[in-house]
């Protein structure tokens, strides 16, 4: 039976959801389909995404981006990790880094040999095995050296900072020579079919209509067509994430170019640290209940690189999700689809995540439930267990210095974030399930990194002798402390192979 194909794709908004889902559909499809982005000039672009995780180098090369052009681009920056200030208790810090952490060992786990040596004090902490969180402290960065497979110099994995407002400059524009049209205007409302109440059309100010078979939402917090039109619904996690704004301003930059995000927590929420070639971003996610925006602003302003570039300008949300993010012939994707808080950089994730999830489940025009179903369950799993990873942060303090640390430590929790914490503490054991988006090496980071407690380690690791675990863990010491001596510096590489035009 012949598929009766779709003809048009219509994205209602622009920004960093619109133009990714606008590259990647216009590199796939291969200049099969009509695509059109409908977008105004006169709605901003919630610019909180800076920060990303090693996932997008896969976008990046689906849709033929050259690195250094790209980094060059955006004024953007290398990033190995994100460093935690303050989670666990004041004064305190620690590092998640991306990639491995140590070398394979014989019969269990890297991490394992490492919980026994540590309980005895006879093992350093862990950012000594991992060479990116070394990298990190040496602010220091290349890219992983092929020919060098046997040493952690061939496995650095990173990821980038950069403008997001550039950004979708350069995908606009790079979708536009890829035949997507860009059609400049504000939507007024949207039309439905009679019969199965799928979107038709949607009305601009100007009174233009534009038809389409599939519409993909990438218009913010609001929802215009997933919500606003077909009223699917919201899913309300305020209440184990209960940051609901956050100010945002762009200083001067550091003397220093770091190659890590920095999340430093405050007395009722955080604040961000995003190093780009000409400026730095910031911000500072805060609970209202908690801490009046005057205090909130006071507070990011206090603590700035340098000087401010701009007023602090202030972002309201809600943490959760759609009930449907495929609901009829409309797909949202970002924040019309969810939001949880920038805290480990997975806002650019879920839009590439969800783009590559249409791409699997393109549609004809059939719109099959079966496929439309099993995209929304494997949605639903991701935003879950990310939202888990994000709410471990908070619930994992030891702080009493306010009454929102306070709250947090004492909430209750999923009931699938609270089968991770108990199976880490019997044993240390963490386990990933079905390909969630977090190894067990970022799990590890964050518990070890915020005292969670162990009552043990994996029995299988007393196999080894006591003598021959230190030999091996002193060794992956040495050996990365070596790798990272020869590393260059990272504003000396972005220097040489990606530096922005000075502006």
């Amino acid at each position: 039976m012949q598929n009766q194909l779709i003809k048009n794709v219509v994205i209602v908004g622009g920004g960093t959801s619109g133009w990714m889902t606008a590259a990647a559909l216009s590199t796939v499809l291969r200049g099969r389909y009509d695509i059109r982005v409908v977008e105004s000039d006169e709605i901003g672009i919630v610019g909180v995404g800076e920060a990303t995780i090693p996932m997008i180098q896969r976008f990046n090369k689906v849709v033929g981006i050259d690195e250094n052009e790209f980094v060059r681009a955006t004024q953007g920056t290398f990033k190995l990790g994100i460093e935690f200030v303050n989670w666990g208790k004041l004064g305190e810090r620690y590092m998640h880094g991306f990639g491995r952490l140590g070398q394979d060992l014989w019969t269990v786990g890297f991490d394992q040999y490492w919980h026994k040596m540590n309980a005895l004090g006879k093992a350093a902490g862990l950012e000594n095995y991992s060479i990116t969180r070394m990298a990190s402290k040496a602010n220091k960065f290349m890219p992983p050296n092929a020919e060098m497979q046997n040493s952690p110099l061939g496995d650095i994995a990173y990821a980038y900072h950069f403008d997001a407002s550039l950004y979708a400059r350069y995908l606009r524009k790079l979708s536009e020579e890829r035949g997507v049209t860009r059609i400049e205007g504000k939507i007024t409302h949207a039309t439905q079919r009679e019969g199965d109440g799928h979107v038709d059309a949607i009305v601009l100010e100007s009174g233009v209509r534009i038809e389409g078979d599939l519409f993909i939402d990438c218009s913010g917090f609001r929802g215009l067509l997933i919500e606003q039109t077909l009223q699917t619904g919201f899913e309300d996690w305020s209440h184990w994430l209960p940051c609901d704004r956050a100010f945002a301003v762009p200083c001067e930059s550091a003397p220093v170019l770091t190659p890590y995000t920095r999340a430093t927590a405050h007395r009722a929420g955080w604040q961000w640290r995003i190093p780009l070639q000409h400026r730095t971003g910031n911000g500072h996610v805060f609970s209202s209940a908690h801490v009046s925006e005057d205090e909130a602003a006071a507070t990011l302003l206090a603590n700035l690189d340098g000087k401010p570039l701009a007023d602090p300008r202030l972002l309201k949300f809600k943490a959760g999700m759609r009930k449907l993010s495929w609901n009829r012939n409309v797909v949202a994707i970002g924040l019309a689809s969810g939001f949880m808080e920038p805290l480990e950089s997975t806002s650019i994730h879920l839009v590439q995540d969800a783009i590559q999830r249409l791409i699997d489940f393109f549609p004809d025009r059939g719109f099959s439930q079966t496929d439309i179903d099993e995209y929304n369950r494997q949605n639903r799993f991701h935003y879950e267990r990310i939202r888990d990873f994000i709410i471990l942060h908070y619930k994992l303090n030891q702080r009493d210095d306010s009454q929102f640390w306070k709250d947090c430590a004492a909430m209750p929790i999923p009931d699938t974030l609270r089968a991770k914490m108990d199976l880490y503490r019997t044993h240390g054991r963490i386990v990933r399930v079905d390909n969630e988006l977090f190894t067990e090496v970022g799990w590890l980071q964050v518990l070890e990194g915020q005292n969670m407690p162990t009552d043990g380690y994996h029995p299988l690791v007393d196999i080894q002798t006591e003598a021959d675990i230190a030999e091996y863990m002193d060794s992956v010491r040495e050996v990365i402390g070596k790798c990272v001596n020869v590393m260059p510096d990272h504003a000396a590489y972005i220097a040489r192979f990606c530096a922005a035009p000075k502006m």
